[in-house]
């Protein structure tokens, strides 16, 4: 593998994952990864760009930046890129009305959105709402859908609490895919478009910025196929075994977003 000087020249921005990146969700809120808040604090003091990619979508963006700040992070809502509010746009853009079945944490950032006489279903985090009832619910009505569409939050396989792992969207989401024939349009990462938008929140080319996160396949892969470098943190729900990943390889593996942020200051943008 090249040396880091070479792997991180002419890097202008950060996209940072939040979850498993700069702290690991659980009872209380949660709490931050060691070092992170820190680490965060030095990135913003520097002449790099810095944005969020997320794909939470247990809870609305006000929510998340407020639970974030709590726990010591400098971040606004205006600096988070969250496919809540994206999925909202193509739902006004495309004239569809979503069945929901999400989290209730999120569900505010649905308000404006019109649900009557649904054409669509709208799948994200939903946690304990993932009931047989409400998975058949959403079955039923693409079933009924002459020409069925199914927008997902994400495709995450599973993500890391503080007391433990946990079964994310992607599973669901696989589920009605399978059941009804169809495939899901992802919003979020690792779709490449998510990407794009974050990027031009940051009047970044791809080839400027890296993005950091805990996922080989959502952050790393999304990321390099969007044109991106890439380092995965060996935190979050980080496995041994992702280094070895068959098809992905990050441009670098860090053992945390501290470690990430000494090798950024060191080397990007020379």
């Amino acid at each position: 593998m090249a040396a880091w000087g070479e792997r991180l020249a002419g890097v202008r921005g950060v996209l940072l994952d939040i979850s498993g990146v700069l702290y690991d969700g659980g009872e209380g809120g949660g709490a931050p990864i060691a070092g992170s808040v820190e680490a965060l604090a030095r990135l913003k003091r520097s002449q790099l760009k810095v944005r969020f990619c997320t794909n939470e979508s247990q809870k609305s963006r006000e929510d998340l930046v407020g639970m974030l700040r709590r726990l010591g992070f400098d971040i606004s809502e205006g600096e988070v890129t969250a496919p809540a509010p994206a999925t909202c746009l193509i739902l006004k853009e495309r004239g569809l009305r979503p069945h929901l079945l999400i989290h209730d944490g999120v569900r505010s950032e649905f308000d404006q959105i019109d649900t009557s006489n649904p054409n669509c279903v709208v799948i994200a985090d939903a946690g304990e709402g993932f009931s047989y009832q409400n998975m058949n619910k959403a079955f039923q009505v693409l079933m009924e859908l002459e020409n069925p569409v199914l927008l997902s939050l994400g495709k995450g396989r599973y993500y890391k609490e503080t007391s433990g792992l946990m079964l994310d969207v992607g599973a669901y989401m696989k589920a009605l895919e399978y059941a009804c024939g169809i495939e899901a349009e992802v919003v979020g990462k690792p779709s490449p478009e998510f990407f794009k938008s974050a990027l031009r929140e940051m009047g970044l080319e791809a080839h400027q910025a890296i993005m950091i996160g805990d996922d080989i396949v959502g952050d790393v892969s999304g990321a390099q196929r969007c044109g991106m470098r890439a380092l995965q943190v060996r935190t979050g729900k980080f496995r041994p075994s992702d280094e070895h990943h068959p098809e992905v390889k990050a441009d670098g593996y860090v053992d945390n977003l501290a470690e990430a942020v000494d090798l950024l200051l060191q080397h990007a943008d020379k």
